[in-house]
């Protein structure tokens, strides 16, 4: 199992500003920008906030009131799921989807598959940081992918 701490990141304000610049100007030509619970929440917020878009958060399985959509998918360790409310993604809203890092790509192949099940459009992924030698860009086949950093 492989982690990578981006607390360093986040502690320089210059480096964050860069990376939610970055991210923002991905998120022009949408109308929300979906996070990751959760650090994918502390790119994907600000990257919306900065391109005037709203944010919706894809949670953990409970998280959420009201009704919601689930997706279950497999973690390099374990299995889990995430969840999306409906009623906060309009059928046909153009989507960026955000998560900190692409490692085997399970985690973004469920966050894509609920929003599409809302009747969303997800025009692109990006993350801050891709491990390449994971193979999750494969994973996300025919899709855009905008990766900030790989290792």
């Amino acid at each position: 199992m492989l982690f990578k701490d981006i607390s360093p990141l986040l502690a320089d304000a210059d480096a964050f500003a860069r990376v939610v610049a970055a991210m923002a100007a991905l998120a022009e030509d949408v109308d929300l920008v979906a996070g990751v619970e959760a650090r994918g929440f502390v790119v994907a917020a600000p990257a919306a906030h900065a391109a005037g878009r709203g944010f919706v958060a894809l949670r953990k399985a409970g998280k959420l009131p009201g009704r919601t959509l689930r997706a279950s998918y497999a973690l390099e360790y374990a299995t889990a799921e995430l969840e999306v409310r409906p009623d906060v993604v309009p059928a046909g809203a153009r989507v960026l989807l955000v998560d900190d890092v692409l490692a085997t790509g399970g985690t973004l192949v469920a966050g894509a598959s609920l929003l599409e099940s809302c009747g969303a459009q997800v025009v692109r992924v990006a993350v801050l940081l891709e491990i390449a030698a994971l193979g999750g860009r494969a994973q996300l086949a025919g899709r855009e992918v905008h990766a900030l950093l790989q290792a």
